[in-house]
């Protein structure tokens, strides 16, 4: 058996940050704006510090946290509520799916692993269709890329394929010592809601595929990265300037190079 003290102390493998700032607990449950029967997901509660005083505000709450040392003290924490169901599991593996309904799609809150943020956000949008909103306390140079337009200096692989899914929005920023331990890095709260493309995209693994080849290589054109994918000729039908690097082109313009190479992939072997 572990210790009481052991199973509260923050595991640096899990990338544990316990939040215990009360102002800031306030402030994202204000943004996240409840009602009573909303079907919340809460991701990594750790000690409770947003589960318990959430359960004051909404009958039934679901949260996934994969270490299992904790989930005594957040019973505690949250004086054995009838309403709390917890889910033992790696977020990262868990399939989400499963716990959304035909009539009712799922509300997500959580504050992210700094280890696991970026891949569980891709995880995350891949069951965006049962997903309504999710609110998310991340590091906050991983939600400046997030939210980043082409040209700014965060701008990237990230801000790009997120434009495709949802609308990202910058809530307010948390400081460490909020947090312990304190990370060594600011935080920020962000609000992602699930969009359909805003743009056609054909196949999202053409898209993934050239967003990550152009990206591969910050320094370098277009020309560059995407030789062997798509030559002038795209690009001139496309109007687009294959010298510009891949930090100055719009997600449009990527959905419409991958529209392009897909085509292109399409006539040389037709797809199954």
């Amino acid at each position: 058996g572990v210790n009481r003290a052991e199973g509260a102390r923050p595991k640096k493998r899990f990338g544990q940050h316990f939040l215990h700032d009360q102002n800031v607990v306030e402030r994202i449950l204000r943004a996240l704006n409840p009602r009573t029967d909303d079907h919340i997901v809460e991701i990594g509660p750790g000690r409770g510090a947003l589960t318990a005083p959430l359960l004051r505000q909404i009958s039934h709450l679901r949260v996934i946290e994969l270490d299992r040392d904790v989930i005594p003290l957040l019973r505690q924490a949250c004086n054995q509520h009838p309403g709390l169901e917890i889910i033992q599991a790696d977020a990262l593996k868990f399939d989400f799916g499963a716990l959304t309904k035909a009539d009712r799609k799922i509300r997500l809150l959580g504050n992210l692993p700094y280890n696991i943020s970026t891949p569980l956000l891709f995880h995350l949008l891949n069951h965006a269709d049962g997903i309504d909103d999710m609110l998310f306390m991340l590091q906050k140079e991983v939600v400046d890329r997030m939210a980043a337009g082409a040209g700014d200096a965060a701008y990237g692989r990230l801000s790009v394929s997120l434009a495709a899914r949802a609308k990202v929005t910058p809530l307010f920023k948390v400081p460490p010592g909020a947090f312990n331990p304190p990370p060594k890095v600011d935080s920020a709260i962000v609000r992602l809601e699930p969009i359909p493309p805003p743009f056609p995209i054909r196949h999202w693994a053409d898209f993934n595929t050239v967003v990550a080849a152009a990206f591969g290589q910050r320094r370098k054109t277009l020309a560059n990265t995407l030789r062997g994918k798509l030559d002038a000729d795209d690009f001139h039908a496309l109007g687009i300037d294959a010298r510009k690097r891949p930090e100055r082109i719009t997600p449009a313009e990527f959905a419409a190079l991958s529209n392009r190479y897909g085509e292109r992939v399409t006539t040389v072997q037709t797809r199954a």
